[in-house]
């Protein structure tokens, strides 16, 4: 697009700056350097890199329309187009800061990429008026209607500026034929807009896209009243076969114990998985878990299930989602609360969108009841209180006092011999001082019988629960299982019991339609930014309205290559508020100074459309060619990228391709509307930036020399 090395340089030098600028802001904030800074910075290079252009194709216009030197074109070049680049900067801004003081685990998120790229914006602005204008009058060189070496690079960049001026030309003449037909501008908006609520209808939703982390966890769950040797043989096993996996690289196994809902028991049980390094093996995480599933069917009698780790650490002990089932009539039966949950858990395997459905909860481990006999007790003088305290120090045992000795601290524990509390049968045997001073057997005032019941009693918000975890089956994202979960929630469960979301889950579906309001807020702020620039509430309407097309492309790249809208895709439809708000005031500013200059308003949007096609093309697919390498990520953060590099681009290619198209028509419609209209009577005709400008043009003349 530039043509020479001369016209790349000046971009090259100018991004790095407002980069390093960028993190300096960084520190000031205490922000960090992780995935979601870095998103920003390699989407605030495209931006940042667009200014430079904008300015620069605007020297090379006008050097070759009115044959000036570098320093003279400069110097117009700043009057013309310094106030869109400050209403650009003001725009981009406008987008990003909103967004940066919402709260919540999404504030955070949003938080990080705004102010990064804010700075980025700002100092891009900045650069671009003054930096910019400068190597441009120092670089560049008057070489047009000059002959040139006819070599290979200059042939190619000939012929290609000669199918881009034709492509201009037949640009121009298809918007004679539309600009003008409001219909034809009225009906592409509304195929755009009906095109998005029908594309957001199928279109999945999500919150935090679960990554390949390099780890995967195994959770064992043997029969209730398995012992801890019986489940540690189980994990060895499932250790072996693991292995045999393509793509592990070691496991290591805990009895007792499984991370997911942080149950205790000689039934549980987990394996630490990791994986080989991204570049050592073929297969993603979801690949190697859908393996794994497969091996461990060869387990019959014992429950296996497969996570990976929570996509944010600290939100959970692991992805999917998690939920409880709320018994809510205080009834206290567990039994009632294991029925209800076998049959919800029942039901929600027969869902598809579902997969991994794991629970420790279970009324059906073998237990011992003591039952204390009160008047007898009372007989012996014996207290409950004593019984029940000396029989907790002879089984469990009690810690009584420390001492030092050889130069080293000793623990004394108080505890029954292991001979004397082997059998369940033996604790009848155990005997207790009553009041009197007189020992008494426990047998003489309790009984011991065989019962079923909860390993572990859990509560939540107060009320018994049983905690539920799952994930999303293949090709199926979070919102959806949970949409499916709260469906049969709805169609199963009886009277005085509920369900409520833990973990990363309860932010998700707390958020609910979060993302429309920050879309709107942010709309909000572009549109004031804008009266307030071109001193009209009419005008930037053509500017608010030439969005959809890109909000539509967007949506349907996302929906193309089977991603989620989540929270990374927002973030990328925030951004394109700013991009293609920034086409958009490319074309109207030059059409406005048009307008005033006594151009009709036809003529105004057809010149500036035609004027700025270059430059929106160039800096447009600039910044599309940058996301190419986030769309074919992979590895470490690779759904997050493609997610958030396939919004953009999207987004980008249809706002840039139809925009160029509806942006000149919009302009026509409400500038009709608002020609003759003042805010104020008898007002200052000139936008809010242009006073600015004007003082650009106090600065001492050169003499008028051609070569200067």
């Amino acid at each position: 697009f530039l043509g020479d090395w001369r016209s790349t340089l000046i971009p090259t030098l100018a991004v790095p700056i407002s980069l390093i600028g960028a993190f300096i802001f960084m520190q000031l904030f205490g922000l960090t350097i992780n995935m979601i800074t870095l998103f920003a910075i390699v989407l605030a290079i495209g931006i940042v890199v667009d200014d430079a252009i904008v300015v620069v194709e605007a020297v090379h216009a006008k050097m070759a329309s009115e044959h000036l030197s570098a320093y003279k074109a400069v110097r117009k070049v700043l009057r013309e187009i310094s106030g869109a680049v400050i209403a650009i900067t003001l725009l981009m801004t406008a987008v990003f800061v909103p967004v940066a003081f919402m709260s919540g685990p999404v504030g955070v998120f949003y938080r990080q990429f705004s102010i990064t790229m804010a700075s980025a914006i700002v100092l891009s602005g900045l650069v671009a008026l003054t930096l910019t204008p400068v190597l441009c009058a120092m670089i560049l060189k008057n070489t047009h209607g000059k002959p040139r070496r006819k070599h290979l690079l200059n042939r190619f960049l000939d012929g290609f500026n000669e199918a881009f001026e034709k492509l201009t030309g037949r640009y121009v003449a298809l918007l004679k034929i539309i600009a003008h037909r409001r219909l034809v501008t009225i009906i592409l908006w509304l195929i755009f807009a009906v095109g998005i609520f029908f594309i957001a209808e199928n279109l999945p939703s999500g919150f935090i896209p679960s990554e390949d982390q390099g780890m995967v966890y195994a959770i064992i769950q043997t029969p209730p009243g398995a012992t801890l040797e019986r489940t540690n043989d189980l994990s060895i096993k499932l250790q072996k076969v693991i292995l045999e996996v393509e793509g592990i690289k070691s496991v290591s196994s805990i009895a007792g114990y499984e991370v997911l809902t942080e149950g205790r028991g000689s039934n549980a049980g987990t394996c630490l998985i990791n994986l080989k390094p991204w570049s050592e093996r073929k297969h993603s995480v979801s690949e190697i878990i859908e393996e794994l599933e497969k091996k461990a069917r060869e387990f019959p009698g014992a429950t296996v299930e497969f996570f990976d780790p929570p996509a944010v650490p600290g939100f959970g002990a692991a992805g999917g989602f998690a939920l409880q089932l709320l018994d809510k009539t205080n009834s206290g039966d567990y039994n009632q609360l294991e029925k209800v949950k076998n049959e919800f858990m029942t039901a929600l395997g027969k869902r598809k969108e579902i997969t991994g459905l794991f629970t420790f909860f279970s009324a059906n481990y073998p237990q011992y009841e003591i039952e204390i006999d009160n008047k007898l007790a009372m007989q012996k003088g014996v207290t409950i209180g004593n019984a029940m305290n000396t029989l907790s120090i002879f089984v469990g045992s009690t810690y009584e006092l420390g001492f030092i000795k050889f130069q080293r601290f000793f623990k004394v524990f108080v505890q029954a011999s292991p001979e004397f509390r082997k059998l369940p049968e033996d604790v009848l045997n155990l005997w207790v001082k009553n009041d009197r001073g007189e020992m008494v057997p426990f047998s003489a005032f309790m009984k011991i019988k065989k019962k079923q019941g909860a390993n572990e009693i859990n509560r939540y918000n107060m009320y018994n629960t049983a905690a539920i975890r799952g994930a999303p089956a293949s090709g199926f994202s979070s919102g959806e299982a949970i949409k499916a979960v709260q469906e049969v929630a709805k169609q199963v469960l009886p009277n005085g019991f509920d369900i409520d979301w833990a973990a990363l889950s309860y932010d998700e579906v707390r958020r609910g339609n979060e993302a429309i309001y920050i879309f709107l807020v942010v709309l909000a702020f572009v549109y004031l930014v804008l009266a307030a620039q071109y001193e009209s509430f009419i005008i930037p309407l053509a500017v608010v309205l030439s969005l959809p097309a890109g909000v539509f492309g967007s949506f349907l790249l996302i929906k193309s290559m089977g991603l989620a809208n989540d929270i990374y895709a927002q973030v990328g439809l925030v951004m394109l508020v700013g991009l293609l708000g920034k086409n958009a005031v490319l074309i109207v500013e030059f059409a406005m100074q048009k307008h005033r200059q006594g151009s009709t308003v036809l003529d105004a949007a057809i010149e500036g459309a035609k004027v700025r096609f270059r430059p929106i093309l160039m800096t447009s697919f600039a910044f599309i060619a940058g996301l190419i390498p986030l769309v074919a990520a992979h590895g470490a953060g690779a759904i997050g990228n493609r997610t958030i590099g396939s919004s953009a681009l999207g987004g980008m290619l249809f706002g840039t391709i139809f925009g160029v198209i509806i942006v000149p028509g919009l302009y026509y419609i409400f500038g009709r509307m608002a020609e003759g209209r003042k805010l104020i009577k008898d007002e200052d005709d000139s936008s809010l930036t242009e006073d600015i400008v004007h003082q650009i043009d106090n600065f001492p003349q050169p003499e008028e020399n051609d070569d200067y």
